[in-house]
């Protein structure tokens, strides 16, 4: 599998605290697979938002329309 631009250990550290008791690396590496890809969607979709509105910065409101968008 790619290197992530995650750190597996924060993923891990999350896991840990939601209870879980152990995680394995191949769950650990497919989990951070999968963040990663619905953070480039949201980004772009972000980014796509700011220029359709003539703009080259990324607002809040970009981010929370965006999240609408991917995510609900």
């Amino acid at each position: 599998m790619r290197k992530s631009i995650f750190p597996k250990f924060y993923f891990k550290k999350l896991f840990l605290r939601l209870g879980a008791e152990r995680i394995s690396r191949k769950a650990l590496e497919r989990f951070t697979f999968i963040v990663e890809e619905k953070m480039k969607e949201l980004a772009s979709e972000a980014y796509f938002l700011a220029r359709h509105a003539g703009r080259k910065t990324v607002l809040h409101s970009d981010i929370i329309i965006a999240k609408k968008r991917c995510f609900e």
